[in-house]
């Protein structure tokens, strides 16, 4: 599977030196087919993973981890059990939690399209009622997505010297060419999972939304 958003994502953190740490493929990377936690594994993600241990994106600047999917770790698996203890009950349906920083990222199985591709969220897990926002429809759109904030957010730094521009917050702009996405949110698919969420994330969905 061609990742287009990966490859740009890596090159963005090169191409500004905003810090980029990454790690060949463990020997038997999760696979498509595969059930994690009793779901079905994402195929982007399968991809990704084979060509990827683990990663650490844009350290300098707003820091984006890939779970680690090596022998001797195993991250990936660790936190995809803890989710599934901790938090499935609580959103209401299963999501398979594949990178962090403050947040964590996760795709949603349910809504997987024709393509077995899974739409992406944001899962702030030190809120009470775990906020969701949706982000992405698959994970290499993701990618692209958080390159693109990179390079706003990278400018904005050069010229004023503050960091405090945030995803997804400040890349309502971004996630609106997401079409896929935008699509599901006016669909109401994500609603069940955004049941929690304040007055001002509505407001920041329905800028995605162009409404």
């Amino acid at each position: 599977m061609n990742l287009p958003g990966l490859e740009r994502l890596l090159g963005v953190c090169q191409r500004l030196n905003l810090g980029l740490e990454t790690s060949p493929p463990t020997r038997e990377p999760l696979k498509v087919g595969t059930l994690l936690e009793g779901v079905s594994f994402d195929p982007v993600l399968a991809s990704v993973y084979s060509r990827l241990g683990h990663a650490v994106f844009a350290d300098r600047l707003s820091t984006l981890a890939l779970y680690g999917d090596d022998e001797e770790s195993r991250d990936f698996e660790k936190i995809n059990k803890i989710g599934r203890d901790r938090w499935w009950e609580e959103l209401g349906a299963p999501v398979i939690v594949f990178g962090g920083d403050v947040h964590a990222y996760a795709t949603v199985p349910g809504l997987a399209d024709e393509q077995g591709r899974q739409p992406v969220v944001q899962i702030d897990t030190y809120e009470p009622d775990f906020r969701v926002m949706p982000i992405a429809s698959n994970v290499d759109r993701f990618f692209d997505s958080y390159s693109r904030y990179l390079e706003a957010a990278d400018s904005h730094y050069q010229q004023t010297g503050e960091r405090d521009l945030y995803f997804p917050w400040h890349a309502t702009e971004i996630l609106a060419r997401d079409e896929r996405l935008v699509e599901l949110m006016r669909a109401g698919r994500f609603d069940a999972l955004m049941k929690n969420v304040d007055d001002t994330t509505r407001r920041w969905a329905t800028k995605v939304m162009g409404r």
